[in-house]
């Protein structure tokens, strides 16, 4: 937040209101983004809101600042969006709070919104005859590209690091070194799932996750 608005060579009173797309956090990042934001320095008068469109929330918040915009609402808006599927989606990915009428419901659609992502993917592969092997090809591909950006440096002027400080536990693994239960920096520069390097061999290699014999591995979803 702070650093979109050096690059934009304004203050941060400037803007007039964020929003930020997500859809798993907490009440919907609702207060922990408003903390962010004064915490980024911005003051009460900027105001913000979140909104959860699964799968494009980021996409939607830019929607919706740039109408502001256009129609005259505000003059200066920021948009992004964040997620953290590590942490929040074994809790809340699925809804567990369901009204019994809609979860056995007569209606298929209405079922299959709590079917989970990887079900679907298996269920569209043999629907549309999408094999194991052109998944791995198709995944090993996408993933050459985005080593070959990153050793590149295509994305680095988009790309803004992050420090932040937490405490490593005894023994845990942290950039290499052991924690001892200090206070541990870490500076997150780059994505570092990308595995350099990659074979078909070794993709193919993978197990199914969502089904025996499936397609979906961890590898080329």
């Amino acid at each position: 937040m702070r650093e979109a608005v050096r690059r934009a060579n304004i203050e941060p009173g400037h803007v007039q209101d964020v929003l930020i797309g997500n859809v798993l956090a907490e009440l919907g990042f609702a207060k922990t983004g408003r903390m962010t934001l004064n915490h980024a320095g911005f003051p009460s008068t900027t105001t913000f809101h979140t909104v959860n469109r699964q799968c494009s929330s980021s996409l939607q918040a830019i929607t919706h600042i740039s109408h502001s915009i256009m129609v005259g609402q505000i003059d200066v808006g920021m948009a992004g969006g964040i997620e953290s599927m590590s942490r929040n989606y074994g809790s809340r990915g699925v809804p567990q709070d369901v009204s019994p009428n809609l979860r056995d419901s007569h209606v298929k659609d209405a079922r299959d919104c709590l079917m989970p992502m990887g079900t679907t993917s298996e269920n569209v592969a043999d629907r549309y005859g999408i094999g194991r092997k052109i998944q791995d090809e198709y995944g090993l591909e996408s993933h050459r590209r985005a080593s070959e950006a990153q050793r590149t440096g295509r994305f680095e002027q988009e790309i803004f690091p992050v420090t932040y400080e937490f405490k490593a536990a005894e023994g845990e693994l942290v950039e290499g070194e052991l924690g001892s239960d200090k206070i541990t920096s870490v500076t997150v520069s780059k994505d570092d799932g990308i595995r350099h390097g990659l074979t078909l061999e070794k993709i193919s290699s993978l197990k199914a996750v969502f089904k025996e014999n499936g397609g979906s591995t961890a590898g080329n979803s």
